[in-house]
């Protein structure tokens, strides 16, 4: 008897896209048919293939964030910072350490993440290699939140996805559907995100899905280099979310007060080295002031975003202000010390 995904895969070769009801069907699909690990990496390259349309990515995070297991904040204003994976241009984990940035410059900071699917290193990857423990459980991470003002979400903790799927995903290597859900659901339902995505096509169509699903002011951003992050290395495209409607502008890092740098290079980095890297700079240590830059210039959209700046520039003072009091090292600290630790 033919499967449901092969009937979705022969949908989606054809170029046809699905329903609500289906999309719904496929998503479920997804996650019970995992006999035949080539089938679902079929359909999910035959999904990116056509392109997911605004309708279709709606209706598998609207599924995604009701289906998971939500964090309680007991701030009014905190955020998210994330970036999709899947970019070209594979660097050092900025948005991970962009948190303690933000997060040392009294900015609450609910942070969802996972290993890497298509890039060297997860958000949680470099977390425990900085000692953080990333897999606690949701109570942990809501005292995280509330006491010290940072947290991490594991999503394989947070989304009961298939392992399976998630292996398909690691063997593809290749950014699939589920790069772009992973950000669209916070389960802490984060007011404030900044969220970067791999490619242009999809900054627009992710600000459409986060404004449906609501969101209080947030920004889905993409470097002119192809970073999946804010960049220093010429124009960054931002598509902006706030009161439900969407705008579309360009930044540059004259917004930040800073030049652009002309050939932004840094090394592909392991685990590891990703750790050492956002280590020596939370500790005023780093020797490269692109790598301090970059972090702080992510760091200050947050800050500016969540509404706690009046323009960029500003922002990026208070970034930098967390960052060389040492407050942000603080963090990451106190992260370490919880997160290592039971619930008594």
């Amino acid at each position: 008897m033919e499967s449901s995904l092969e009937n979705f895969l022969e949908i989606l070769t054809l170029g046809r896209d699905l329903t609500e009801s289906e999309a719904a069907r496929f998503f479920t699909a997804l996650q019970t048919e995992t006999e035949n690990e080539n089938l679902i990496a079929a359909a999910l390259l035959a999904l990116e293939s056509k392109g997911a349309t605004d309708d279709e990515v709606f209706t598998l995070a609207k599924l995604m964030r009701e289906r998971a297991v939500k964090v309680k904040s007991t701030h009014e204003t905190f955020v998210d910072i994330v970036g999709t994976g899947g970019s070209s241009a594979k660097i050092f984990n900025v948005s991970t350490a962009a948190a303690f940035v933000i997060a040392g410059a009294d900015v609450p900071v609910a942070k969802h993440g996972n290993r890497a699917a298509t890039s060297n290193c997860g958000s949680a990857d470099v977390l425990a290699e900085l000692g953080v423990n990333p897999a606690v459980e949701a109570e942990m991470a809501e005292k995280c939140l509330s006491e010290i003002g940072i947290c991490f979400m594991f999503a394989p903790k947070f989304h009961a996805l298939s392992p399976i799927l998630g292996k398909v995903r690691r063997n593809l290597g290749v950014p699939t559907i589920f790069n772009n859900l992973g950000p669209l659901c916070n389960p802490a339902n984060a007011p404030h995100q900044i969220i970067g995505v791999w490619n242009a096509n999809l900054l627009e169509k992710t600000a459409n899905v986060l404004a449906r699903l609501g969101t209080k002011k947030s920004w889905i951003v993409h470097g002119s280099d192809g970073l999946d992050e804010i960049t220093l290395g010429g124009k960054t495209f931002v598509a902006e979310i706030s009161g439900g409607a969407v705008k579309t502008f360009t930044i540059s890092p004259a917004d930040f007060g800073l030049e652009d740098v002309a050939a932004m290079s840094f090394p592909k980095c392991s685990p590891s080295e990703s750790a050492q890297l956002i280590s020596d700079v939370l500790k005023n240590e780093s020797v490269d002031e692109n790598a301090r830059h970059i972090i702080l210039i992510n760091a200050a959209a947050a800050i500016y975003v969540a509404g706690k700046a009046p323009d960029l520039r500003a922002a990026f003072e208070t970034a930098k202000e967390s960052l060389t009091s040492g407050k942000a090292s603080e963090k990451l600290r106190k992260l370490i010390e919880y997160t290592n630790q039971e619930i008594l």
